[in-house]
């Protein structure tokens, strides 16, 4: 297989018309079936066609190859994601800290769940072709919603916003990846959503600057009365 450094990786035309827009879409809806039923390694254009009820040269007329499908149907999930994502930022705005963390995880947790087997056998592309440029974009649009939420934040302030949000979206990104790896159970998953909800909020907590206690109000003294002679 060509390396995908040299595979093409964009679609070859965008549609202008509503049938076209409708026959991309059932191209990319036929990709992800495929996708979840047989993983990336055994899908092919062939059977994305058949699928999607198109002709493979209809299909070629919008992506050039496999790799290209994948990495559309990627960037269309990574898109789904990110404005869930940046929606609950913009909700948020304003709003206490320990708030804004329930309010992401919760909102990315949905995003992840929503299709769980689309999401887990996405996870599987990158073995395939070379998502990179996706999860940078991603990551971009994510890490701007979630620092312009948290700097609005009237309770919060961080020394460092920057670490502190790339911290904690780092570990969230992580532990959400580690539950499509391994599977686990929808009672331990759920278990595990609100210890990310907790380790969020006490992390945001613990990573404020502490507040400056107001200057100490000195009693009002009277001025001593001075007697003075006759003048």
């Amino acid at each position: 297989m060509a390396s995908t450094a040299q595979v093409r990786l964009t679609a070859r035309k965008t549609p202008r018309q509503a049938r076209a827009t409708a026959t991309l879409e059932a191209i990319l809806e036929a990709t992800i079936q495929v996708l979840v039923a047989v993983g990336p390694a055994r899908l092919t254009t062939t059977r994305v066609a058949a699928r999607a009820g198109a002709s493979v040269g209809t299909m070629y007329q919008y992506f050039p190859n496999k790799q290209a499908l994948l990495y559309a149907v990627t960037e269309r999930y990574f898109d789904i994601v990110a404005a869930s994502v940046e929606q609950v930022c913009r909700e948020q705005h304003g709003a206490r800290v320990g708030q804004m963390a329930e309010a992401l995880v919760e909102a990315y947790w949905r995003a992840k769940i929503v299709r769980c087997k689309v999401t887990r056998a996405l996870y599987l592309v990158a073995a395939e072709v070379d998502t990179t440029p996706l999860v940078e974009a991603f990551s971009k649009r994510v890490e701007l919603a979630t620092s312009t939420m948290f700097a609005s934040a009237p309770d919060a302030k961080f020394a460092d916003l920057t670490i502190v949000n790339l911290t904690l979206l780092t570990s969230l990104f992580g532990t959400v990846r580690s539950l499509f790896d391994r599977s686990l159970p929808k009672p331990w998953a759920c278990g595990v959503q609100q210890q990310l909800i907790f380790m969020c909020r006490s992390y945001l907590e613990a990573a404020k600057v502490p507040s400056q206690p107001a200057a100490a109000v000195q009693p009002h003294r009277p001025s001593p009365v001075i007697e003075r002679g006759p003048v």
